[in-house]
C-alpha cells in the first residue's frame, strides 16, 4: 500500500500550530553554536508528544538527537533539523523555520507509519553556523546506512540546486619587535605591517581566482597600544570556492601572500589551518522530484540561479557521504533581504516565513515517500552520488 500524499498534507496542516508555535519560541530565544538546549529540548518535546521516542545526545553531541518510524530493510530517508543561531542578529538564517519544517514532515510521515516501507529519520543537526555539527555527527557514523538526506533552507527565492561552496578557515599570527614609535621606531618591526600588507597581497591575488572564490578576513589584533610598534598582530581569514580543489589551490595563494608580507616587513608568521565546510553536491534526482512536489502545492521553483550569490554549510559534508538536497524556498520578495541581515531575521518570524516552512514540510513528506516507493528513484539518485 502506498503512502496516501493527500493525507500527508493534512497531517501538516493539523500540526502547523505546534509546528508554528515550536518556529516562534526558537525565534525568540536564540541559542549559539552547541548551546541550543532549549531548542533541541523543545523539539525533543514535540515529537515525544507524538508517541515517539527520542535519542539525545547523538553521536555524542550534547544538543544533537534522532527519532525514528518505520523499519525493515527498505531505504533510510533522514530529515535534517538546524536550530542554532547566529551572534547578534539571532535567526538571521532562518533555522528556526528549517528545525519546524523538518518536525513537521517527519509527523507527517509517523502518521503512517504501518504503510512506510522503510525508516524515516529526524535528526537534530546543531552547529551549522561555524560549528561543523553534521560533520561530527558524519565522524560518528551516524549517517553510515542513510540513504538519503534532506532539508530545506528559507532564502528570497525558490531554488531547487543551489551551490554550497566549501570552506577553510585560515589564522595568521604575526609577531616582530616592539619600540617606541615616536622615539626610536627604527628599532622595530611591524607585525601589524605584515598583518595589513597581507590583505593587499591577496587583493592583488584575486584576479588569478576562478569565478566563484571568495577570500573575506578581518584583523583580529592590531597591536597593543599605539605609541608601540604591534610586535604581534594577526588575522583570520575564511576561504571559500566552488570545489575541494579549487579550495586546496587558494589556500597556497592565501599562505604564500602571509609569508611574503612577512618576509618583506621582517617578522615572523605562524599559520593555522583549519577545514571548515565540504562545497554541496546537489542530487539533482531527487532535487527535480522536490520541485514537482512544490509544483504540485502551487509553487514554481527555478532549478538553479546564477544570479545569485553562495555561501556555505555542513550539509555539503552530508552530501559527500549520503545521496543529499538542499533546496532553497523564499520567505521575502526576491531582492528584499538575504541571510545574516537583520530583515532576513524578522521574515523568519513572519506569517509568510511561517506558510513556507508549512510548504517545506509537506514537500520534504512526500519526497521522502517517493524515496522510500520508487525504487527507480533511488536507484537514479545512487547512479547520480556515485558518478559524482
Amino acid at each position: 500500500m502506498a503512502l496516501d500524499r493527500k493525507g500527508l498534507d493534512q497531517a501538516v496542516d493539523e500540526a502547523f500550530p505546534l509546528l508554528s508555535s515550536l518556529a516562534q519560541r526558537i525565534h525568540a530565544t536564540p541559542e549559539l553554536a552547541y548551546s541550543e538546549h532549549r531548542a533541541s529540548g523543545w523539539i525533543a518535546e514535540a515529537v515525544e508528544g507524538a508517541g515517539i521516542s527520542v535519542e539525545r545526545g547523538l553521536g555524542g553531541v550534547e544538543t544533537a538527537f534522532r527519532a525514528r518510524v518505520g523499519g525493515g530493510s527498505g531505504p533510510r530517508i533522514a530529515i535534517l533539523a538546524e536550530y542554532d543561531a547566529l551572534p547578534e542578529i539571532g535567526h538571521a538564517c532562518g533555522h528556526n523555520l528549517i528545525a519546524a519544517g523538518a518536525v513537521g514532515a517527519f509527523l507527517a510521515l509517523s502518521r503512517q507509519t504501518a504503510t512506510l516501507s522503510g525508516t524515516v529519520e529526524l535528526i537534530g543537526t546543531p552547529a551549522e553556523e561555524g560549528g561543523g555539527g553534521k560533520i561530527r555527527l558524519l565522524n560518528a557514523g551516524v549517517f553510515r546506512e542513510v540513504d538519503v538526506a534532506m532539508m530545506y533552507h528559507p532564502y528570497d527565492r525558490d531554488i531547487l540546486a543551489h551551490p554550497a561552496l566549501a570552506t577553510k578557515r585560515l589564522t595568521m599570527t604575526f609577531r616582530g619587535a616592539p619600540a617606541h614609535a615616536s622615539i626610536a621606531p627604527w628599532d622595530g618591526q611591524s607585525a601589524l605591517t605584515a598583518c595589513l600588507e597581507t590583505f593587499r597581497l591577496i587583493d592583488s591575488q584575486r584576479v588569478h581566482f576562478r569565478d566563484g572564490v571568495r577570500v573575506h578576513g578581518i584583523v583580529t589584533d592590531g597591536g597593543q597600544a599605539v605609541n608601540v610598534i604591534p610586535e604581534r598582530a594577526a588575522s583570520l581569514f575564511l576561504l571559500r570556492a566552488p570545489s575541494l580543489d579549487e579550495l586546496e589551490r587558494v589556500a597556497v595563494i592565501v599562505e604564500r601572500c602571509a609569508e611574503g608580507a612577512a618576509l618583506a616587513a621582517g617578522v615572523e608568521v605562524e599559520l593555522s589551518m583549519r577545514n571548515g565546510y565540504k562545497n554541496m553536491r546537489n542530487n539533482l534526482a531527487l532535487a527535480r522530484r522536490f520541485g514537482k512536489a512544490l509544483e504540485s502545492l502551487g509553487r514554481k521553483p527555478r532549478e538553479t540561479d546564477p544570479s545569485v550569490g553562495a555561501g556555505s554549510t555542513d550539509m555539503g559534508d552530508v552530501s559527500h557521504a549520503v545521496p543529499s538536497i538542499h533546496p532553497y524556498l523564499g520567505i521575502c520578495d526576491e531582492g528584499e533581504t538575504l541571510c545574516h541581515e537583520r530583515e532576513f531575521a524578522d521574515c523568519a518570524n513572519s506569517p509568510r516565513g511561517l506558510e513556507t516552512m508549512r510548504l517545506a514540510a509537506k514537500a520534504m513528506a512526500r519526497t521522502a515517500a517517493d524515496a522510500l516507493e520508487d525504487r527507480e528513484l533511488l536507484a537514479s539518485a545512487r547512479e547520480e552520488f556515485e558518478r559524482a
